[in-house]
C-alpha cells in the first residue's frame, strides 16, 4: 500500500532533494519506488499531489540551506514531468540561495514536453545526470520499458548532447555490477562522444 504525504524536501548523503511528481513515462525494472516508500532520511515520497511552485518554494524555509552544497532535483517521479515548477523552483534557489543545481534524469524530458528543453536550463541548472543503465538499445527497451517506446534510447542521448550546449556538467550513469567491463567500456565511449562524463554510480537496493 503507498502511503501519501507531502514530502517535497528530503535530504540525501548531505544533499537537498527536491521531490516535484511522481509522474514518469518509464516503468524501470530496477526502480526503487518499486519496493519502498521512502529514502533512509525522508518520509513518504507517494506525493498526495503534485506541488505547485509556491508550496515547493515554501518548503526552503524549513531547512538550512547552508548546509548543503547542492540542490537535487529527483524524488519519486521524472523531475521534468514537472517542467514548469522546475525551471522556476530552480531559479528561485539561484536567486535566493545561489546553490549549485541538479537533475537526475531518465534523459526523455524533451519527448515528455514535445520539444527540446535543453536550452531551458542554462544559467538555471549546473549538472543534469542522465541515466544511460546500458550502451544496448535492445537491452535499455527492456529494462526501461519507456511509453516512448522504440526511439527513447536515441532520445536521451540526442537529450545529452544538447544538455552539453547549455549545462556546464553533463554526467551519464550506470549501476555498478550490472555490466561487465566491456559494456562499461562500450558507456564510456558513448560519453566521450556525447561530451558526457560517465559515472558508475553504487547499487541500492
Amino acid at each position: 500500500m503507498k502511503h501519501k504525504a507531502m514530502t517535497i524536501l528530503y535530504e540525501v548523503r548531505g544533499n537537498l532533494y527536491v521531490n516535484l511528481t511522481n509522474q514518469c513515462p518509464c516503468a524501470c525494472t530496477f526502480c526503487l519506488r518499486q519496493t519502498r516508500e521512502s529514502m533512509e532520511e525522508s518520509g513518504p515520497l507517494w506525493l498526495e499531489h503534485t506541488p505547485s511552485l509556491e508550496e515547493v518554494t515554501a518548503e526552503f524555509s524549513k531547512f538550512d540551506l547552508d548546509k548543503y552544497p547542492e540542490i537535487v532535483f529527483c524524488g519519486f517521479g521524472e523531475p521534468t514531468e514537472a517542467l514548469e515548477v522546475l525551471l522556476e523552483t530552480a531559479r528561485y534557489i539561484k536567486e535566493h540561495y545561489g546553490k549549485p543545481v541538479r537533475i537526475n534524469t531518465n534523459g526523455l524530458g524533451s519527448l515528455i514536453n514535445g520539444k527540446n528543453i535543453a536550452p531551458l536550463l542554462e544559467g538555471l541548472v549546473d549538472t543534469v545526470s542522465i541515466s544511460l543503465n546500458t550502451p544496448d538499445a535492445e537491452k535499455y527497451h527492456a529494462l526501461v520499458r519507456s511509453k516512448f517506446g522504440d526511439q527513447s534510447f536515441d532520445a536521451m542521448l540526442s537529450f545529452a548532447r544538447e544538455c552539453t550546449k547549455y549545462v556546464p556538467k553533463v554526467v551519464m550513469t550506470t549501476v555498478s555490477t550490472t555490466l561487465t567491463a566491456g559494456e562499461e567500456e562500450q558507456c564510456r565511449r558513448i560519453c566521450e562522444e556525447l561530451g558526457a562524463t560517465y559515472r558508475i554510480r553504487p547499487w541500492e537496493g
